[in-house]
């Protein structure tokens, strides 16, 4: 299946139109299942495609209280730190609209019941994806509607670096991640078998340091090279750029 490349002239113009495609999506998976599910994911662009969201005059044609709510990655840091994926997805979206705290299935934090121990905390990650998914899905994870992701300058995604064992698991849904190249080294992820059970992938990116590893994933590079090649959605997988990030694709 072909990925879809749409590019935007700017990173802002990127967030704001990702962040009316992610309204459309909702609304549409609540139409047909009644509730809708999506993965979050942080960094810059990630963050500012939410804020973008709240500030949108569509964004009450959302069902925010059946809105199931995960993320993709965290940083493994004490709950409410600035640096935690979910305080900055709270800040930016979370705490403006009426979402169902039940529906909410942040990571643990390194200071809640599992401590530092960063295994026991992917552990029972996995364990809330599979008592959320639906029975007939072949990964224990939700059928995803939208999964949101990131790219890095190395071509990481998630949480997933090149060369590392986590990149290649082929079993479990999550990995805890040690000594990662970009601080904070100590990380949750969602692994590549977990991500590929969304409906849709959306790779999100802006910045002309993203154009390498864009190109080298829509050029066929293998995941354990870059990983960001290897998030694939069943239905449907999304690049949505900006013109730096895409200056290096063939016109």
């Amino acid at each position: 299946m072909s990925a879809e490349v749409v590019v935007h002239d700017s990173a802002e113009v990127l967030a704001a139109a990702t962040a009316a495609r992610l309204i459309t999506a909702l609304v549409d998976a609540q139409s047909a299942r009644g509730t809708a599910s999506v993965v979050l994911t942080g960094g810059g662009t990630g963050i500012r495609i939410l804020e973008e969201v709240r500030r949108s005059p569509a964004r009450d044609a959302v069902r925010w209280d059946h809105v199931e709510f995960f993320w993709g990655d965290e940083r493994f840091l004490p709950a409410g730190d600035p640096e935690r994926n979910e305080t900055q997805a709270r800040q930016a979206l979370l705490d403006h609209v009426g979402v169902d705290p039940e529906r909410v299935h942040p990571m643990a934090a390194s200071d809640g019941k599992f401590g530092d121990d960063v295994d026991a905390a992917a552990l029972h990650y996995a364990e809330v994806l599979a008592a959320t998914a639906r029975p007939a899905t072949d990964v224990e994870v939700p059928v995803f509607d939208v999964l949101l992701l990131g790219v890095g300058e190395e071509g990481h995604t998630a949480s997933l670096f090149p060369g590392t064992p986590e990149v290649r698991e082929d079993v479990r849904t999550t990995a805890a991640v040690r000594d990662c190249p970009k601080p904070p080294p100590t990380r949750v992820s969602l692994t590549l078998p977990a991500i590929r059970a969304a409906r849709e992938v959306w790779l999100v990116t802006a910045g002309a340091g993203k154009a390498d590893p864009v190109a080298a994933a829509l050029g066929g590079a293998e995941p354990a090279e870059i990983p960001a090649a290897g998030a694939v959605g069943r239905d449907r997988t999304r690049w949505l750029l900006d013109r730096d990030a895409a200056a290096h694709l063939a016109s």
